[in-house]
This record gives C-alpha cells, sequence and structure tokens, in this order.
C-alpha cells in the first residue's frame, strides 16, 4: 500500500521552517513582481493593491525582522502594588508588535527613497525594472538573515506573530458573544469592515480621472541647443526655411491619433455691429471678426500618443506666399483632418504673425525704413 507524500515534504527544509510571518513576505514579494510584470494582469488594480504595501511596509519590516528577531514587550504595569509602570526590566532585547509596524513604515519610507538614490547613480537608472529588483533584492535578504537569527534564538525567544490566538479570539468574540449586545457590535464591526474594504477597493479600480486635454505647443532651439519658448523667428522670405519646433502633449487619459497641418493664412478683421450691454448700462457696438482671404497649406504630421506621453517634432518652414501680417497657424485634430482645415474646427491651434517677402532686398528695404 502506497503512502501518499505530503507536497510541503518537497521543499527545502530551510523553507519549510520558515516563520510565517516572513514567508507570507516572500511570497507577496513573488506575487508583486509577477503582477508588476505580468502582460494582463499588470493593467489590473491588482498591481496598485499589492504594490503599495511593497513599497510602503514590506521592505520595512523584513529589514526590522533581521534587527529584532527577539520577541518584546511594551512597559507593563504593576497593578498588585502600586499601579505604575515598571519600566525597568520590562523589556528583554525585542520591541513589540505596535514598534514593530511603526518602524516597519518608516523605514521603508527610508529604504525605498535610498535604492532609488543609488540607482541613480548606475547605468540602469530609476527605471521600473530596476527599482523592481533591488527593492525585491533587499527585502529577500533581510528576510534570510531575519530566519537566520531567529533560528539562532531558543524557541521561547523568538518573534513569532500570534496569529493562531487571533483567529481563536476573534472566532470566540464574533461566534460566542457573551449577550446581545456584543453580538448586535460584532455585525456593526463586520458590516464596517466589509463596506471600508469595499470603499477602498472600489476607489482603486476605478479611480477618479482629473481633466482630460491635449498641449500643443511651439519652440524654438536657442544658441545653446535647449528648447525655449521664445525667440520666434517673425521675418521669413519666400523658399528659405526657417526652423520652429511643434511639440504634442497627450492628457487624455487614453491613446489619441494626432494631427498636426500648418497653414500661412493672409486673414482680414471686419468690423461687425453688436450690441452688448453690461451690467452698468454700457453698449458695446462693435466687435472684429476673422476673415481668411487666402492661404497655404505648408505640412501635415501625424502621430499617435498613449496618456501622459509627448511628442516633439523639429521641423523647416519655408513659405511660398509673400505678404505682411500673415497668420502661421498650427491646427491639432483628433484623429484624421478635415477636406477644409480651419481654425474654427480645429481640437487646439496656436498660431504665429510673421512678415513674408519675396526676397532678401525687401527683407533690408523694410529694415532700413524702419530705422
Amino acid at each position: 500500500m502506497s503512502q501518499r507524500r505530503d507536497p510541503w515534504l518537497l521543499l527545502p527544509a530551510p523553507l519549510r521552517r520558515l516563520p510565517a510571518d516572513l514567508a507570507a513576505v516572500s511570497l507577496l514579494v513573488g506575487l508583486t513582481v509577477f503582477v508588476v510584470f505580468a502582460p494582463v494582469v499588470r493593467e489590473t488594480p491588482l498591481r496598485v493593491v499589492l504594490g503599495l504595501p511593497f513599497v510602503l511596509f514590506i521592505p520595512g519590516y523584513a529589514f526590522i525582522a533581521a534587527l529584532f528577531p527577539e520577541a518584546g514587550e511594551g512597559p507593563v504595569g504593576d497593578d498588585d502594588e502600586k499601579g505604575d509602570l515598571d519600566v525597568e526590566g520590562s523589556r528583554d532585547g525585542g520591541i513589540d508588535g505596535i514598534e514593530r509596524v511603526a518602524l516597519s513604515f518608516g523605514l521603508s519610507i527610508a529604504v525605498v527613497p535610498l535604492i532609488g538614490l543609488v540607482l541613480n547613480f548606475t547605468p540602469w537608472g530609476i527605471r521600473l525594472a530596476p527599482i523592481m529588483v533591488s527593492v525585491s533584492g533587499f527585502t529577500l535578504v533581510a528576510v534570510a538573515v531575519g530566519a537566520v537569527r531567529r533560528w539562532e534564538l531558543p524557541e521561547e525567544e523568538r518573534f513569532a506573530v500570534p496569529y493562531r490566538e487571533w483567529w481563536a479570539a476573534g472566532r470566540e468574540e464574533m461566534l460566542e458573544p457573551d449577550d446581545r449586545a456584543d453580538a448586535v457590535l460584532n455585525v456593526v464591526l463586520v458590516l464596517s469592515i466589509v463596506l471600508a474594504v469595499s470603499s477602498v477597493g472600489y476607489a482603486v479600480a476605478v479611480p477618479k480621472q482629473g481633466e482630460s486635454f491635449s498641449e500643443l505647443y511651439l519652440l524654438t532651439q536657442n544658441e545653446t541647443g535647449d528648447l525655449v519658448a521664445d525667440e520666434y523667428p517673425t521675418e521669413f522670405t519666400r523658399g528659405e526655411p526657417r526652423e520652429l519646433v511643434v511639440g504634442i502633449g497627450n492628457h487624455e487619459h487614453e491613446t489619441v491619433d494626432y494631427s498636426v497641418v500648418v497653414m500661412l493664412q493672409n486673414v482680414t478683421f471686419v468690423q461687425n455691429e453688436s450690441r452688448v450691454r453690461s451690467a452698468n448700462g454700457t453698449v458695446t457696438p462693435v466687435y472684429n471678426e476673422t476673415r481668411v482671404l487666402e492661404e497655404e497649406r505648408l505640412r501635415t504630421f501625424e502621430t499617435t500618443l498613449g496618456d501622459n506621453e509627448t511628442w516633439i517634432q523639429p521641423h523647416s518652414v519655408e513659405p511660398t506666399m509673400a505678404g505682411e501680417d500673415l497668420r502661421l497657424t498650427y491646427l491639432l485634430y483628433k484623429g484624421e483632418v478635415p477636406p477644409e482645415p480651419s481654425v474654427d474646427e480645429a481640437y487646439r491651434e496656436v498660431h504665429l504673425w510673421v512678415n513674408v517677402t519675396s526676397d532678401s532686398r525687401e527683407v533690408l528695404s523694410r529694415a532700413s525704413s524702419a530705422d
């Protein structure tokens, strides 16, 4: 008759002897790494649920386990004699549970940024994969050190999470209340916990999105090669290119296909009658309307951006239409460009007022007349 082997016995002896809390830490590290890098799971809210304790609590807890393998108790009151706290002799080499939890949060908040600071001076930099490897490695090394230090202590002096006692006390309190009032309070407590967990889960699963918008901007390159929003060219010569840089920023909380149309327009301002009466009775009878008399399409760009991605495109502007006070317009569209692009139909628009001359002699003539 064959005997069934316990699968637990297939594990190496050190893993079987690993304390429950340190085993849970190791398991959480493995699950977090899997959730962060797995192709489908990494897009789910589970990444946030496991990632927060992985960053804010787990490294510090493992470090504290390595520093303080002993069990400890807080100051205990001497109720039989004076009722005062007897601090001397109330502690051994360990720390109590509340201190262990508090220090775990504090050390995690200190250790993880230090790991990032060190990575910043390495070839790998501060990126997701190096950070996950570094924090996971630090935590597992601390778990190994903590486990070895506990094994070196007598069993009665080792720190251990009293989860069995907690489970028995909680089960007795929930299933065997002393009276009806305790039973009602237990039900209220359970409902409160369920409501709190549900609220946090909903907030993580369905995060509130901020304002959705896209950026469209023009830049120039200064003498040092930096991109700045200054010193835009305003004097062009027909057929001679000038350099500009157009940029797009996607903050739409989704992937968007963008199109940018560059147009040079000869516009005029038309005065129209309008009766707008203000609060004090003043009537404003005139406002301006812009009409396009002539235009030419210079360039068209297309790109696809994910959320919070940016796109920078240096390009040359080479107008063929001459004139003064022409409007160099950049029109941003989501998706395809309409047959007749216009400022009114564009999603975003930026422009420069420029002068375009037929040749360089006109530029010199205009400069001389201005002087």
